[in-house]
């Protein structure tokens, strides 16, 4: 009897012990609980930053790829699924310093709280400045560095005057000094902008001017002075300091003279944009800008713009995107931050103006309406392909050429040269673009687009007005830009070219050639830093387009003979000085 109690006893033990074990193993075999985490990015003075990059790297060993997100208007990530661990979380924004966090612990079934706090670029140059301790152990040898990123090459330091040295020699500028960009040219900016045709010497200048808080104001100014005046200013007030990076209002006051015509341009351009994100992934840019000119009688545009960009993961990034025409994306709205680009962006709002035409013996303006649809991929660490389809819908096509003796009330003629811009009528078409940007090395970046779209075309010549004779017609065409900057020397060159099909008017894809800087046919652009004298730092420019002369087409019309110029042969060049 008490053997069988035994045995029965030795058998509930057992199954007792299976049972656990197997619940144990099914236990080790289920997937871990999922963790949450949520945090916020502020600067230095407490604003929360919307549309920064947040990356969440794990450091387990074998775990998944990172994950990314953009804040929203409150400056908020978050994410509901992470595996429990340490992760490190990256968060970059132009016009900050990068921020890194380590060691961040995401607990299962637990949302772990995040505050990640950035500091501007400006604001650590100020510290960098000051000389530290006469205790600190580098007393003697008193040089602060500023990394962009972590791991990375040294990219500035402050010398014993206070003076910001860059890692190739090059001089900078600290926070008290004034930022500001002078240059000394000769040649239109921009070919074919109001009173820009023919080119003509001229000062022009840019300042950043910080406000209270983080606001800055950037003021702009160009004067010509040859046969006659002409001049314009324009202010940018950034309420959140960076460029690029949230709102921003323009204001741009421009007049010209235009030769012993009696007649003045007076132009009035207002520009007003921000982003807003949504969720984590989806990033919104809008703007709109309102054009007024006087010549005469006054002719306007309200010309809007809206783009949506989402981040699909890690390697994809899609867009839509609708914009006004000409002209690609607004410069103001996608910004990188640096210093430089912003005070040549700030100077190069005077010339964005529309191109003015005549028709009927009215001023009319350029102006249409592009839609696109664009998808980007990632190559490695520093290439990006991008395909791309969209519509141009255009109203009023400029279309430039030179001849004399033509009818004022349809050729708006260039009071210094033979060059006139005339309005070609309407035209709509579809296409589509494949480009392929790579930084090759530290010094050389390549960029091929190959686009195919529609442009005015002459057609068979006709007894009647000139826009009668021209047709939209279909082109392929493609480009290739290198950039190659030499650490030796200090000089950064630019050439390219791009290739067209056929005969063209007008400008193939003018919203890529924008966006990624592709113009027609050959083009040379030369920066070269001088030996540095007095105050700041000079370079030499020049800046090339159409060096060949290509693409010009001789029309015989009911109002004279014009030869069609899709791009004019222009050469730019002068001094820079930045303080």
């Amino acid at each position: 009897m008490k053997q069988g109690m035994l045995r029965i006893l030795g058998a509930l033990v057992l199954s007792a012990a299976s049972a656990s074990f197997g619940a144990c193993a099914a236990n080790a075999q289920a997937k871990p609980a999922a963790g949450k985490v949520t945090g916020v990015v502020r600067d230095a003075g407490g604003t929360p930053q919307m549309g920064a990059s947040v990356e969440l790297i794990p450091e387990i060993a074998g775990a998944l790829s990172s994950q990314s997100f953009l804040t929203n208007t409150q400056g908020i990530f978050r994410s509901d699924k992470l595996l429990p661990g340490l992760y490190t979380v990256r968060v970059t924004l132009a016009g900050f310093l990068p921020t890194l966090q380590q060691h961040v612990r995401i607990n299962a079934n637990l949302t772990t709280m995040v505050r990640i706090e950035m500091e501007s670029m400006f604001a650590s140059l100020d510290q960098l400045r000051r000389r530290p301790a006469a205790n600190s152990a580098d007393g003697d040898d008193w040089k602060w560095v500023l990394r962009s990123a972590s791991g990375m090459r040294p990219v500035l330091q402050w010398d014993e005057q206070g003076t910001a040295i860059a890692a190739d020699g090059r001089t900078e500028m600290g926070k008290n000094a004034p930022h500001m960009l002078l240059e000394f040219t000769d040649g239109a900016r921009r070919p074919g902008s109001v009173s820009n045709i023919a080119s003509a010497p001229g000062t022009s200048f840019a300042y950043d001017q910080k406000l209270g808080g983080a606001s800055r104001l950037l003021v702009a100014g160009q004067m010509s002075y040859e046969d006659s005046a002409a001049g314009g200013v324009a202010t940018i007030w950034l309420p959140t300091g960076t460029l690029g990076a949230g709102p921003h209002t323009a204001l741009v006051l421009r007049e010209s003279k235009l030769g012993d015509t009696g007649l003045t341009f007076r132009g009035v351009r207002l520009d007003q944009g921000g982003a807003a994100a949504l969720g984590d992934r989806v990033l919104i840019r809008y703007g709109a800008e309102y054009v007024l000119v006087g010549l005469g009688s006054s002719a306007s545009s309200l010309r809007p713009r809206v783009s949506a960009e989402a981040r699909i993961n890690d390697a994809w990034k899609a867009a839509v995107i609708f914009a006004s025409q000409p002209g690609g994306p607004n410069s103001m709205d996608a910004s990188n931050g640096d210093l430089n680009s912003t005070l040549s962006e700030a100077m190069g709002q005077l010339d964005a103006f529309p191109a003015l035409m005549w028709r009927g013996g009215r001023p009319v303006l350029q102006g249409g309406y592009h839609e696109e649809m664009a998808a980007e991929r990632k190559l490695g660490e520093k290439g990006k392909l991008q395909i791309a389809a969209f519509h141009d819908d255009n109203r009023h096509m400029a279309v430039f050429g030179q001849g004399r003796e033509l009818p004022i009330a349809e050729y708006f003629q260039d009071s210094f040269s033979n060059g006139f811009a005339y309005d070609g009528g309407s035209s709509s078409s579809w296409g589509a673009r494949v480009a392929l940007r790579e930084k090759l090395s530290d010094d050389l970046e390549l960029t091929t687009v190959y686009a195919r779209g529609g442009v005015l075309s002459p057609g068979e010549e006709a007894g009647g007005p000139l826009r009668d004779s021209l047709r939209t017609a279909a082109r392929n065409s493609v480009g290739t830009n290198v950039t190659w900057t030499s650490r030796r020397t200090r000089t950064k060159l630019t050439t390219g070219y791009k290739w067209v099909d056929g005969p063209a008017l007008t400008r193939l894809d003018n919203y890529g050639e924008a966006l990624y800087q592709m113009d027609p046919f050959l083009h040379v652009s030369i920066r070269q830093q001088l030996p540095r004298f007095g105050l700041g730092r000079w370079e030499a420019i020049a800046d090339c387009d159409n060096l060949l002369a290509q693409g010009y087409i001789s029309m015989n019309m009911r109002d004279g003979q014009a030869v069609l110029v899709p791009a004019f042969r222009t050469v730019r060049g002068g001094l820079s000085v930045q303080f």
